[in-house]
C-alpha cells in the first residue's frame, strides 16, 4: 500500500511544517490501523489560514536546502520511511517477546557487564557490585566465609516482569530483621532498584515498572562527626613509623623453645644477608612515615598517592612547596583516572615538599616514570599494607583508633577552615561542594570560639583563667 504524504505543523506557525507518511497498517484478520511517521522538514511557507481556522501553506521560493523537503522530494522518502518504522516496531517486539523470559539473575548479569564496560565503573565499585550479586554459598576468595546470596537467592529464578512491589517491600523487611543496618539496607534496595531501571530502557527489555520505586528507602544516621589527628599527631605517628615502632618483634623465641640453648653463631654471608634486611626495611620505614605526611598535607586518597608518579610532582624553586598533578588512582588493584574521572593539580605546603626531597634522595626508583611511594622492587604498593602499617604505627604512637582516611579528614577540614570550602573543594577533587560543607564542621578550634565572642561583645584576654573574660554591662 503506497503511503500518502500530508502537511503537519506544530501550534501556529513559529515550528514550521512537516511532511508525514500516513497510511493504514496490515494487522492479523485481515484488519488495519492507521499509523503515520515524520518524513521532514516542509519547504513551504504560511499562506493565511483557511475557514476552518487551519494554516493554509504554500510552497517557499528558492532551491530546496539540504535536510529539507518539498513535496516530489516528500512522495520519494516516504516508502523508506514507511520500512524503517516497520524495523523499529519488529524490534519492539522482540524486545517484548525476550523481556517476556529474561530473569532477574540474567537482567543483573547484563547490568553488571554494562555498568563496567560502558558506564566505567570503577574496579572497586564493580567488585562490590560483583559480591553482592554473587550465588548463595558462593565462597570468599580469602578465608572461609560464603555469601548469603541476598538478591540471587530471593529473585534469581524469578521473571523480571513478574516481580512486584509487595516483593521487594517483604525482601527488605526481611534484610530489617536480618540486622542489616539501614545504609546496608538501602545499598541493596539501590542495586535491585538501578537493574530493574536498566531493563526498563528500550535497548534492553522495556520494562513496563521497576518494582523496587514503590518501595521504602530506610533512614540511616547521620554521618558522625568528623575526628581527625592533629598536625603534632601525625608527625608523632610518622616518626613512629619511620623507627620501626610499628613492626612485631622479631627473632623471639617461643615458651615451647625457651632455655638455655643459644642459637648457633651466624656465617659472615648470613650476617651479610641480615644487614641487607634490616637496611631495606629502615628504608621502607622511612618511607611510612613520609607517606602519612604526605597524606596529610596533600588531602590525597590513599589510592592516588600511591599511584603518584616522580614526573607529576613540581618543586617550588625556593622549596616553599610543591604541586603534585593527581593524574589517576588505584582501585581494586587498578590503575584508572581519578574520582570523578578529574584530573587536578594539588598545592602542597613545605613540609609535604620537604618530605618528597627526602624520599627523592635514595638512590634508586627516582625516574619520572617511578613511583614516589614505591615497594622493594620498583613496583607500586599494596593498598592493604599500608593500612595495616598505619595501624600498627598509629597503635604504637598511642594515638585514638582512627582509619587512615582520617588524614584526609584533617586536611579537609584544616584547608576548609583556613582557605574556604571552594579551595578545600578543589584541593580534595570533590565533585559536589556538599561534600566538602561536611569538613566546616569539625572540632571548634581557638579561632571559632574567638569569633563567637567577638560576635556576642565578650572581651577576653590571653589568660587562660576564669578572671580572663568580662562581659559586656547589660
Amino acid at each position: 500500500m503506497t503511503p500518502a504524504v500530508v502537511v503537519t505543523s506544530g501550534r501556529g506557525t513559529v515550528q514550521g511544517a512537516y511532511f508525514e507518511a500516513v497510511w493504514h497498517e496490515p494487522q492479523p484478520g485481515g484488519r488495519t490501523r492507521p499509523a503515520k511517521a515524520r518524513i521532514g522538514r516542509a519547504w513551504l511557507d504560511p499562506d493565511g489560514v483557511d475557514e476552518a481556522g487551519k494554516v493554509v501553506w504554500k510552497k517557499r521560493r528558492g532551491r530546496v536546502a539540504d535536510g529539507w523537503f518539498d513535496l516530489a522530494r516528500a512522495h520519494a522518502a516516504a516508502p523508506a520511511i514507511v520500512q524503517t518504522w516497520r524495523e523499529r516496531q519488529a524490534a519492539k517486539v522482540r524486545v517484548v517477546a525476550v523481556a517476556e523470559v529474561v530473569t532477574v539473575r540474567q537482567l543483573a548479569a547484563q547490568w553488571l557487564a554494562w555498568i563496567v564496560e560502558v558506564k566505567g565503573a570503577s574496579p572497586a565499585s564493580a567488585r562490590n557490585y560483583e559480591v553482592m550479586l554473587r550465588e548463595p554459598g558462593t565462597c570468599a576468595k580469602r578465608g572461609s566465609r560464603v555469601s548469603p546470596g541476598r538478591v540471587m537467592g530471593t529473585f534469581g529464578d524469578r521473571l523480571a516482569r513478574e516481580v512486584t512491589v509487595r516483593e521487594v517491600a517483604d525482601w527488605l523487611r526481611g534484610l530489617d530483621r536480618e540486622g542489616l543496618g539501614p545504609r546496608n539496607v538501602n545499598q541493596h534496595r539501590q542495586l535491585l532498584a538501578s537493574i530493574f531501571k536498566y531493563g526498563m530502557r528500550e535497548d534492553t527489555y522495556a520494562l513496563t515498572t521497576n518494582p523496587v520505586v514503590g518501595t521504602d528507602k530506610r533512614r540511616e544516621a547521620p554521618p558522625a562527626r568528623l575526628d581527625y589527628f592533629e598536625v603534632e599527631e601525625v608527625e608523632a605517628l610518622a616518626r613512629a613509623a619511620a623507627a620501626g615502632a610499628h613492626r612485631a618483634p622479631r627473632g623471639r623465641s617461643s615458651p615451647r623453645h625457651q632455655g638455655p640453648t643459644r642459637p648457633a653463631p651466624l656465617s659472615a654471608a648470613q650476617r651479610e644477608r641480615q644487614a641487607e634486611e634490616a637496611a631495606l626495611r629502615a628504608g621502607q620505614d622511612r618511607q611510612d612515615g613520609e607517606l602519612f605526611r604526605v597524606l596529610l598535607y596533600s588531602g590525597m586518597r590513599i589510592g592516588e598517592a600511591i599511584a603518584l608518579r616522580w614526573e607529576d610532582v613540581t618543586f617550588m624553586p625556593d622549596m616553599s612547596g610543591a604541586a603534585l598533578d593527581v593524574r589517576r588512582t588505584v582501585s581494586a588493584g587498578i590503575e584508572k583516572p581519578p574520582k570523578s574521572w578529574k584530573p587536578r593539580t594539588v598545592p602542597v605546603p613545605r613540609p609535604a615538599a620537604e618530605s618528597l626531597a627526602r624520599l627523592g634522595a635514595r638512590e634508586h626508583f627516582t625516574a619520572p616514570e617511578d613511583y614516589v611511594f614505591v615497594a622493594r622492587a620498583g613496583g607500586r604498593l599494596e593498598d592493604s599494607a599500608i593500612r595495616r602499617r598505619y595501624s600498627a604505627a598509629r597503635d604504637a604512637a598511642g594515638l585514638r583508633a582512627l582509619k587512615l582516611h582520617g588524614l584526609r579528614h584533617a586536611a579537609g577540614t584544616m584547608i576548609a577552615t583556613s582557605a574556604g570550602v571552594i579551595v578545600a573543594r578543589d584541593v580534595l577533587g570533590h565533585s559536589k561542594i556538599e561534600t566538602t560543607n561536611r569538613y566546616l564542621h569539625g572540632k571548634a578550634d581557638a579561632r571559632a570560639i574567638a569569633a563567637m565572642n567577638a560576635a556576642f561583645g565578650v572581651v577576653t584576654t590571653p589568660a587562660a583563667s576564669d578572671t580572663a573574660t568580662t562581659y559586656p554591662d547589660a
